[in-house]
């Protein structure tokens, strides 16, 4: 078996743009894979090019050596674009794989610690402005089933909040605690955006809530700022989703500065890189939740992954998408009492349609954080979709 092409298409979903891969081979048997690099998909569409002339004419099912020739090969190593690319092309060899023999991808990896996975909801407020509208869109979600919820109540705000925006924000909070009761956990984010002092004492102003833990209270750039914060909250903090690589990680570890990590199948290195950080996570007793706020392929994927993880303990999906999301690929997800089920069909369990796909071609889209229209993530017309 050879590698003949790989294409690239870039899909508007309304926030962004979502980034498949697909890897085409002699004996038909293609696999796909997604690289959803919000606000840089042309420069991902170039890095997947390099991979291209590296991958075409060899055998997909040595996947650890091409991994490692690309990425030593590359030179300049790591970051987003490069390893976003190297994510996708990984993601869809394991899916050749898995379709080669007829196995799930998770059964490739030992099979199933996890036959479900627990779920929290990201997108829940779209549109919601004011305490009380959060409030009675948090009370819907929970009315669909589901039991763990994630959102970004900060405003524009950037390093520093002021009071007036810090009341607004807890008020949020606080609504949202009254509406869905004790019982459905909050997991707050913050975008990477607060300076030392500022996230300290957003996370002692978030205790009486009693959320699962305070994402990314600060930027991504320094582990010494996050450990700062983590040293000094009375809640658990997570982080990690702008870590690329075992690499980066390694650096984590070695400071733990966040009780929870948080790496990206679509930018850390793909399914195999994954697996090895948490295992790495999993020897210091520290919990596995990978972000996944992307589209429908990588959400395969981390499915696969998750159902082999010991240290798995929670999934971040989207609430709803543009009503095309069901129309660009055959995805059949199953959830349940805030659980997903993992897919037995072979490879990643998913297929992209082509034709489909080209009807939504690329949009450009700006950070919508610094703007005040952080929630408007999803249009008027958008579908609960699993």
């Amino acid at each position: 078996m050879k590698v003949t092409d790989i294409k690239v298409f870039n899909v508007d979903c309304f926030r962004t743009n979502w980034v498949f891969v697909k890897v085409y081979t002699d004996e038909e048997i293609d696999g796909v894979g997604e690289a959803t690099l919000e606000y840089k998909e042309k420069a991902l569409a170039g890095a997947v090019e390099h991979i291209k002339e590296y991958l075409v004419g060899k055998n997909p099912l040595t996947i650890e050596k091409h991994w490692h020739d690309i990425y030593r090969d590359a030179y300049w190593r790591g970051g987003p674009v490069l390893m976003s690319a190297l994510s996708a092309v990984e993601m869809a060899l394991w899916d050749i794989l898995g379709k080669t023999l007829g196995v799930p991808v998770y059964q490739l990896l030992g099979g199933k610690v996890n036959d479900k996975v627990r779920i929290y909801v990201n997108g829940w407020f779209a549109g919601a402005k004011e305490p009380e509208e959060f409030g009675q869109k948090a009370a819907e979600a929970v009315k669909r089933g589901v039991t763990a919820m994630k959102w970004d109540p900060f405003g524009k705000s950037y390093m520093n909040i002021s009071s007036a925006d810090l009341d607004k924000a807890l008020k949020c909070v606080a609504a949202v605690r009254e509406a869905v009761g004790d019982g459905v956990d909050l997991l707050i984010e913050g975008h990477g955006r607060f300076n030392i002092p500022t996230g300290i004492k957003i996370a002692k102003e978030l205790a009486p809530f009693k959320p699962m833990f305070f994402e990314e209270p600060v930027p991504p750039d320094s582990l010494e700022a996050l450990k700062a914060v983590h040293d000094q909250s009375p809640v658990a903090i997570s982080a990690g989703e702008r870590l690329y690589t075992r690499w980066d990680y390694r650096r984590f570890f070695d400071s733990m500065p966040a009780d929870y990590i948080q790496p990206d199948i679509s930018h850390a290195g793909g399914i195999m890189e994954l697996k090895k950080i948490a295992a790495e996570a999993e020897c210091r007793y520290i919990p596995f939740a990978p972000h996944n706020p992307s589209g429908p392929v990588a959400n395969a994927a981390t499915l696969q992954l998750a159902a082999n993880c010991p240290n798995f303990c929670i999934l971040e999906i989207m609430y709803s998408d543009v009503v095309w999301r069901k129309e660009v690929t055959n995805e059949a997800l199953h959830y349940e009492d805030g659980y997903m089920f993992i897919s037995d069909k072979p490879g990643l369990g998913i297929e992209i349609h082509e034709e489909e796909c080209l009807k939504h071609p690329y949009q450009p889209h700006t950070l919508r954080h610094y703007t005040g229209a952080l929630t408007d993530i999803r249009p008027a017309k958008s579908e609960f979709y699993f």
